[in-house]
């Protein structure tokens, strides 16, 4: 039942899909983040099917690109991209670390989270328009599971920032060990069947996957001292910019090449 009550928590918590109301309790978090891939699952079909819906009708690049960018957007309801937002307001802020936690926990949106959220999702819907392969597209909608695994990788096993907040909600019931295996192997197998699809773009994908936690790791400890939710957010919207635009830009040079 505790399982149960994880996984309804997961998606609960991280996506807009309707689940049955529980308990907010520790015990119901157990495992949430154990589930958390599951969401990226959910979005990476809806992506494909769309991929291939645009492909049977010759849907035009700009709505493709725009529907896809939207995607994740209408399942999780937003909340990364909330995260995303935040942090980038409080990464512009002068202050010191407790004046950017400060920035980073106010409601309120600055002109710098406006201007790059913008920047963002138009690179991002450019990135998805310019897909032709399915086996690309299979790769990006796999990317949606993995960049919650190492997400979820992340909530673990790197030092929070702050001693109470909403991922420390989900990270401290977890059963860490079990939590890191299972995530774990949710990212091996997200990789082996990306290599199935297409080795150079599934290889292209990890490295880009890797080159992001680098970076988060020591983006989150200089700026903040640690991670916390609204950084998990801004680190998952990286991955799943960076990682579909690795895709994409080995199924370009392997057109070039032909």
């Amino acid at each position: 039942m505790t399982v149960f009550k994880s996984l309804i928590s997961a998606f609960a918590m991280y996506s807009r899909i309707p689940m049955p109301k529980i308990e907010w309790k520790e015990e119901n978090h157990r495992y949430s983040l154990c589930f958390f891939p599951l969401i990226g699952a959910v979005i990476g079909w809806l992506y494909f099917l769309w991929f291939f819906i645009c492909d049977q009708l010759n849907i035009n690049f700009f709505l493709k690109g725009a529907v896809s960018m939207a995607l994740p957007l209408l399942v999780t309801g937003g909340i990364h991209a909330d995260g995303f937002s935040d942090v980038t307001d409080a990464k512009a802020c002068l202050g010191d670390r407790a004046k950017k936690l400060e920035v980073m926990a106010d409601p309120h949106i600055g002109s710098f989270a406006v201007i790059l959220s913008a920047v963002y999702f138009i690179l991002q819907a450019a990135v998805f328009s310019e897909v032709r392969n399915y086996s690309t597209a299979a790769i990006i909608a796999l990317c949606f599971v993995m960049s919650r695994a190492f997400s979820g990788i992340a909530a673990v096993t790197m030092k929070c920032a702050k001693k109470e907040g909403t991922l420390q909600s989900f990270s401290e019931p977890a059963h860490r060990s079990l939590t890191l295996a299972i995530l774990i192997a949710v990212c091996a197998s997200s990789y082996f069947l990306m290599l199935a699809a297409d080795i150079w773009a599934g290889a292209a994908v990890l490295l880009a996957f890797f080159l992001c936690l680098i970076y988060y790791r020591v983006s989150a400890y200089r700026y903040f001292g640690g991670i916390t939710g609204d950084t998990e957010g801004w680190f998952l919207q990286l991955c799943e910019i960076i990682a579909p635009a690795a895709a994409l830009v080995t199924e370009l040079i392997e057109r070039m090449l032909r």
